[in-house]
């Protein structure tokens, strides 16, 4: 059986009702209370207090402040007037009745009203959050591309100007060597003159020796017969074809530096990702391969995270989950996520998840697990569920010993336990 609270003042003006209900010795939480338009309810096992107001009220203005054991109720009133009494007088139980069942159905109708639209901002967010990651990487895109075209004129230039050091460099060798062939030539001229002086025969008269010409020298003496012979040139090589055959591959590295095993199992986790894109994913048909990586995706949200965007970046997180439910970091960064926007059970099932895909526990996902523990150890604190979130902290500590920070958090909890404790 309830005990009926029946002890309470009120007073009023001509647009408001000021009411103050005792309730000394137990917690109040706003979900003990129920408030229409004429319908007010406290219920706190085993305390219950009602009452069916004498006029409407404007439930969405009205408010409720708990504080020192008393909740003190601001009723704004729908029609400027002086109330007889605080709740209707002279009315049956069938009236009570009929005015309870209205009540609860118009809060169902507004809680419905309220959840749809809840759905429509979040779908109109979620939308927000895609436009605004596809804007972001499309200037990320156009800065590389810029940044690509001012490095391919640079090299452009360089290349440009390396041409032309190196034709200039051979047009300087051509013109020395023909210098120094033409010095050559002329002291073969010089030696042969010198040499048809000596053989010359003195005689008393101007004696003239005749020098058989070479042909195609147009009558020039051949001062290339005696000093110089024709060339022998080497017979030409034989031709031959090579057959050489290449190792169909995917990767764009050879074979012998390739690790075999590491690159199928990329394949093996790219043709599941392209599986599971095809299935259901027909939000994504507009974006291109590369933005539909599950790791692309992490990296967004890591950017939206950093920038204070957590809702963006949850959207993020949760098409890559949809790409690849078995990368454990979606779900610690979707945990943390889910803390900052106050999504506690969210950031519960999330750090759980995390927990259970890295196992085996090994020193690599040491720094992980220890993150998932401190993660769910704090949404159960703000859910006032101390015990298991020193539990997660404990469980931390016994990863990482030597984390003082974690160490004092635990130590806070355990004296709001102690706390909790006296206070019971």
């Amino acid at each position: 059986m309830p005990v009926w609270l029946r002890e309470y003042s009120w007073r009023q003006t001509g647009s408001a009702v000021y009411l103050s209900l005792p309730l000394r010795g137990v917690r109040v939480t706003r979900a003990n209370i129920f408030c229409t338009d004429q319908y007010l309810k406290v219920s706190i096992p085993p305390f219950l207090f009602e009452a069916v107001l004498y006029a409407p009220i404007d439930d969405t203005n009205s408010t409720a402040k708990i504080g020192n054991g008393i909740i003190f109720f601001t009723l704004y009133k729908k029609e400027v007037a002086m109330w007889e009494s605080l709740t209707l007088a002279n009315a049956d139980k069938e009236k009570l009745q009929s005015l309870r069942q209205n009540a609860v159905l118009k809060a169902h109708e507004k809680a419905k009203e309220e959840t749809e639209a809840k759905k429509v901002t979040k779908q109109e967010h979620k939308k927000y959050a895609l436009e605004a990651t596809m804007k972001l990487e499309e200037a990320e895109r156009k800065r590389i591309e810029d940044l690509k075209e001012k490095e391919r004129q640079k090299v452009t230039k360089e290349l440009e100007l390396w041409r032309k050091q190196q034709k200039d460099a051979e047009k300087e060798k051509r013109v020395q060597k023909e210098g120094e062939l033409h010095e050559k030539v002329e002291q073969l001229k010089e030696n042969k003159k010198e040499k048809i002086n000596k053989t010359r025969i003195p005689d008393e008269g101007t004696s003239k020796i005749r020098l058989k010409p070479t042909k195609g020298c147009h009558g020039s003496y051949g001062m290339f017969s005696e000093n110089l012979k024709e060339e022998q040139l080497p017979a030409p090589r034989s031709a031959a074809t090579i057959k050489i055959n290449f190792t169909s591959r995917v990767f764009p590295t050879a074979l012998r530096e390739s690790r075999v095993a590491e690159e199928e199992e990329w394949l093996r986790k790219q043709a599941e990702a392209r599986r599971t894109i095809s299935a259901d994913l027909s939000e994504l048909e507009d974006l291109k391969e590369d933005e539909k990586n599950p790791d692309w995706l992490k990296d967004k949200g890591n950017k939206m995270f950093a920038t204070g965007n957590y809702l963006a970046a949850v959207n993020a997180y949760n098409l890559a989950v949809r790409l690849n439910n078995k990368l454990p970091l979606l779900y610690l960064n979707r945990a943390a996520c889910h803390l900052k926007l106050r999504n506690l059970h969210k950031a519960i099932e999330d750090s759980s998840k995390a927990l259970e895909l890295l196992t085996p526990p090994v020193p690599d996902n040491e720094n992980a697990r220890v993150k998932a523990y401190v993660r769910r150890g704090t949404a159960f604190c703000q859910l006032e569920l101390y015990t298991e979130g020193l539990q997660d902290y404990e469980a931390a500590l016994k990863i990482d010993p030597k984390n003082r920070t974690i160490e004092k958090d635990a130590e806070k909890i355990r004296h709001l336990i102690q706390g909790t404790m006296q206070d019971s």
